[in-house]
């Protein structure tokens, strides 16, 4: 191995060690990947504090467009296309132009790969401001006149959910009736019977 190295030019030596680290960076992305010890060093975490006190944590998902395992991606493809380029005695100029649109064309190929596997994931938070206008079942009966709480079932967002809901209605609206979310009241729903 060392014979080798030896008989390698300077330009051949700077491709092996380029191409070797940016191998050795993937391997071990790739390896964090499956073992799920995180393995996305592309994470850009924010937090949101709103004025009712209530607390937001996320993560972003858009997608920067420099990302680790674009850039190992990057140096490892350019840095073996680059070093077989030169072992075919392929002019230097030649050799280093294709090794970096090879390099650019698997970082794009990587980047393209993770927009797609972001666009596959699924906020899991429900949004509540898409029940109005949807048909829900009093769970408990709701008094009337906004004179107390009930509470609604409904299907929303593919997930069974039970709101607590008032209503203007000038008669308490017993269990088992159907309603229609017309609104936010507070932190409940308003809603009324379902003509």
């Amino acid at each position: 191995m060392i014979e080798w190295l030896k008989s390698l030019s300077g330009l051949e030596v700077a491709y092996f060690i380029v191409a070797c680290i940016g191998t050795l960076a993937l391997l071990i992305q790739i390896i964090m990947m499956i073992v799920g010890a995180g393995g996305d060093g592309d994470i850009d975490l924010d937090t949101d504090t709103d004025a009712d006190g209530e607390f937001d944590s996320h993560t972003d998902t858009g997608l920067s467009l420099f990302t680790l395992k674009g850039l190992t991606a990057f140096f490892a493809i350019g840095g073996w296309t680059g070093m077989l380029m030169l072992s075919y005695d392929i002019h230097v100029g030649i050799s280093v132009a294709v090794s970096v649109v090879a390099g650019l064309a698997a970082y794009f190929v990587v980047w393209g790969l993770i927009r797609l596997m972001l666009k596959l994931q699924e906020d899991g938070t429900l949004d509540y401001a898409s029940a109005v206008g949807k048909e829900a079942t009093v769970y408990v009966g709701i008094p009337a006149n906004r004179g107390g709480r009930g509470k609604i079932t409904l299907v929303l967002q593919g997930r069974y959910t039970e709101l607590d809901a008032v209503t203007d209605e000038e008669e308490r609206i017993p269990v088992d009736t159907a309603v229609e979310i017309v609104g936010k009241a507070g932190d409940a729903f308003l809603v009324r019977k379902k003509a």
